[in-house]
């Protein structure tokens, strides 16, 4: 019995004293959510086979994707950040689909807390099946940091999408500073990334794919400089993800001199009404071409 006793005394949660309100446990979900779990050995084997079992297949049958600039990560290894734009949840997808394997392997991806991890269902397989890590998207906590920065350690990866949300019109949206903000703490480079059609198959409200046509386009990785402050820095990366964007649209040669000349489109687009945003949008020259792919012939 005295044992017993002891036993009790040492597992129960020491009693409140009177008079002194009780602290409250934190919260299991949402940017508290541990996902360690998620990123140990035996979650890592389901998350690949989920890869080559669904995500690829997936991908080839939705979006027949156009992959570009592979060569480029032949030779990295982490601890990288890829910073990509985001128009749909397809994203996630189309990047777990084309991501060489080494790189794909250690990856983590931030995701919204609010979105992903609302309960500790949705969070476990948002944790499992993608390796989402959460992160608040409205300020940069320190929770989101720590979450973060817990993801590049032992040669990860992680995948980030700087504009803080999808895309409500198709054009790109401001970056926030939160990946030159990891690069700065980290000391990792930053991978731009360029994702396009991803919002036709998947866009934004609705929860079931159509067939068209996507592409991804991979830079050349980027360090921070010495004297080069969070800001510039993503400003630099935003506007390196606007050159990706021209040279899928433009091709290599063309978008080398428009970046020399300073004469890149724009990805956010002009700053006008929502029908005169949506009229430029189509006429992209990316999206002419993607148009006429799609088509059927004329039989």
């Amino acid at each position: 019995m005295r044992l017993l006793r002891t036993l009790k005394y040492i597992t129960e949660p020491p009693a409140t004293p009177k008079g002194v309100e009780r602290r409250p446990e934190p919260p299991k979900t949402g940017v508290y959510y541990d996902t360690d779990w998620a990123h140990r050995p035996v979650a890592k084997f389901v998350r690949r086979v989920g890869v080559w079992g669904f995500f690829k297949p997936a991908v080839r049958i939705y979006g027949s994707p156009r992959v570009i600039g592979t060569d480029r990560l032949e030779h990295l290894e982490g601890p990288l950040i890829f910073a990509a734009n985001h128009h749909s949840h397809a994203d996630t997808s189309l990047l777990l689909a084309t991501l060489p394997a080494h790189l794909r392997d250690n990856l983590a991806i931030a995701a919204g807390a609010d979105y992903f991890f609302p309960n500790r269902v949705s969070a476990a397989l948002s944790a499992l099946f993608i390796g989402a890590i959460p992160i608040e998207r409205q300020k940069l906590s320190k929770l989101s940091i720590d979450n973060s920065l817990r993801a590049l350690k032992d040669r990860g990866n992680l995948l980030i999408f700087p504009e803080g949300g999808r895309s409500p019109d198709g054009w790109s949206r401001k970056h926030r500073p939160g990946a030159a903000f990891l690069a700065r703490r980290s000391g990792a480079p930053v991978v731009p990334v360029y994702l396009d059609g991803t919002g036709t198959i998947l866009p934004k409200g609705k929860n079931w794919p159509t067939r068209s046509r996507c592409a991804v386009v991979f830079g050349d990785p980027l360090t921070m400089g010495d004297e080069e402050d969070t800001r510039a820095f993503a400003e630099r990366i935003e506007h390196r993800i606007a050159e990706l964007a021209d040279e899928f649209s433009s091709g290599w040669w063309q978008a080398r001199k428009n970046a020399y000349r300073r004469t890149t489109p724009d990805a956010t687009g002009p700053d006008a009404g929502a029908w005169r945003r949506r009229w430029a949008l189509g006429s992209k020259p990316g999206a002419r071409r993607a148009a006429k792919r799609r088509s059927w012939p004329d039989l």
